[in-house]
């Protein structure tokens, strides 16, 4: 392996480090952030009142499927275009006879 490759390797490396850092660093608020439930009413009950939490919005579930369709044919892109690359960078040499 020449250095090139070696350094190339490292980069490649550091890059997807980095970018893995940065995922977790945007994740990790929405991960740790603290439901505060209110203060308890003070009316004398004895069983506390069941809380319902209303979800209005999010994602529907189509676009979540467009998504991943999208992210599955950019994967295969990128995996043909270096396949084909690396298969033109190393042209195979005749055997001997």
């Amino acid at each position: 392996m020449n250095r090139m490759s070696s350094i190339r390797r490292f980069a490649a490396a550091l890059a997807g480090l980095a970018a893995t850092l940065m995922a977790l660093g945007a994740a990790a608020p929405a991960a740790l952030a603290v439901n505060v439930p209110p203060p308890a009413e003070s009316g004398g009950g004895s069983a506390p009142s069941a809380q319902v939490s209303v979800v209005a919005g999010g994602m529907p579930g189509w676009q979540i499927a467009l998504i991943a369709i999208g992210a599955a044919l950019l994967a295969a892109t990128l995996a043909v275009r270096v396949d084909r690359a690396r298969a033109k960078r190393h042209t195979a040499t005749a055997p001997a006879a």
